[in-house]
């Protein structure tokens, strides 16, 4: 497609793998990734694990070397952000004024944390961007108590990364337990239990009234009572950020706030595609669009996106999502998606914090969470594959392996 340009919009995981993919196809258009940060892709998982703790700095985050983009012909235009793209004329707009005309264009506009309706501070922070880490690493230090608004995820990791460093933690979580979502009550209470153990002081069942903050701190107030601390961090998820693309016309699901596409991330207008965290997908396991906000899922589907504007709908991306978390000295990871079921049956320990949560829906595993169980994790990728439907008894089996159950039907027949 000599002559032709594919524009990505995006500086994360998703743009990064998209712009490669695309070159290792033999690509040999032209190629602009348009960032509204002033670094290139880099990734954001460790901004939550080694980053606070300083284990690494910028120049480990980042997803090619920065050479990598004049070797490969790649235009990387950074601090600019896309204000509007023109969909009959295949035109985006640029602030500065710059207009790109583009043959396919890829949205990976990612999203922005959610924020709590406080007055803003720098006493409260939220995590998303590497200057967010930044700002909450300087934070970070024995004798200034930190407030860890979400039990996610995320929310998990900063507190954990915070202990590491000395600082006096408190999480606040909504729910009954921390990951309540996605690993249900009694194993979710196994996760307080170990950042109870770990000095967090865990509140389950907080709202937030409201914060005040000024010079020498902020105050929580909570519907239990006020926390004192020196910093507040907000760990919430993300807001898609579509406002590109609403601007444009391009559909938009109600049900995940994403960037509507297809199985070969084609969204509803021609010629633009969109992949990673803004992106809610069909996928051939789930019965409605998911949006997925996972670094692995984003490299796969940016390079998906890249492969389906080379190519066409040949090569549909049915990638089961994967995720991992590293808290403490545990690891944790999950394959599939929990929402949307009706049961789920523990493998393993409890006690001896070796388990996995196997989510079901209609009695098909939809979704396999380990603790410090990774062989289920790669046993669970071909047990959801498969749609088999399996019993609570054989997946409390632990004798069995969930490799096994995937292919036991098809032995049998």
């Amino acid at each position: 497609m000599t002559g032709s340009r594919f524009v990505i919009v995006g500086g994360g995981a998703a743009a990064a793998s998209a712009a490669a993919a695309l070159r290792r196809a033999g690509y040999d258009g032209a190629v602009t990734v348009v960032s509204a940060e002033g670094m290139p892709p880099y990734e954001r998982p460790p901004l939550s694990k080694g980053f606070l703790t300083g284990a690494c700095g910028r120049a480990e985050l980042l997803l090619h070397p920065p050479q990598w983009y004049d070797e490969n012909g790649v235009e990387l235009v950074l601090d600019t952000r896309a204000e509007s793209v023109d969909v009959p004329g295949h035109v985006v707009r640029l602030t500065g004024g710059r207009r790109i005309a583009y043959d396919r264009l890829l949205l990976a506009t990612g999203g922005t944390a959610r924020r709590l309706p406080v007055p803003e501070s720098e006493r409260v922070l939220c995590l998303r961007e590497v200057g967010d880490a930044e700002a909450l690493a300087g934070r970070l230090a024995p004798g200034d108590p930190l407030v860890v608004v979400g039990g996610g995820f995320i929310g998990c990791e900063i507190a954990a990364s915070a202990r590491e460093l000395g600082v006096d933690v408190t999480m606040l979580e909504a729910g009954r337990v921390p990951l309540q979502r996605v690993l249900g009550d009694q194993a979710g209470s196994v996760v307080a239990e170990l950042h109870r153990e770990r000095g967090v002081t865990v509140r389950t069942g907080e709202t937030i009234e409201t914060i005040e903050s000024g010079a020498d701190g902020a105050v929580v107030h909570t519907t239990t009572g006020p926390i004192e601390c020196a910093t507040v961090v907000v760990a919430l998820g993300l807001t898609p950020a579509t406002g590109l693309a609403a601007g444009a016309g391009i559909a938009v699901d109600e049900a995940t706030g994403g960037i509507l596409v297809d199985r070969f991330c084609r969204t509803s207008a021609p010629d633009v595609y969109a992949a990673g965290d803004v992106a809610a997908h069909e996928h051939p396991a789930y019965p409605r669009p998911v949006r997925v906000e996972h670094h692995d899922h984003a490299v796969r589907q940016g390079a998906a996106a890249a492969r389906s504007m080379l190519h066409g709908d040949t090569e549909p991306y049915d990638d089961l999502h994967w995720f991992w978390s590293d808290q403490y000295e545990f690891s944790l990871q999950q394959i599939g998606r929990a929402d949307g079921c009706d049961g789920s049956v523990v493998r393993g320990s409890l006690d001896e914090r070796c388990f996995s949560v196997v989510s079901l829906a209609d009695g098909r595993a939809r979704s396999v969470f380990a603790f410090d169980r990774a062989t289920d994790i790669l046993g669970g990728r071909r047990l959801i594959a498969s749609g088999r439907q399996v019993t609570a008894t054989e997946l409390a089996d632990t004798s069995v392996s969930l490799k096994k159950l995937a292919t036991a039907e098809r032995e049998r027949t």
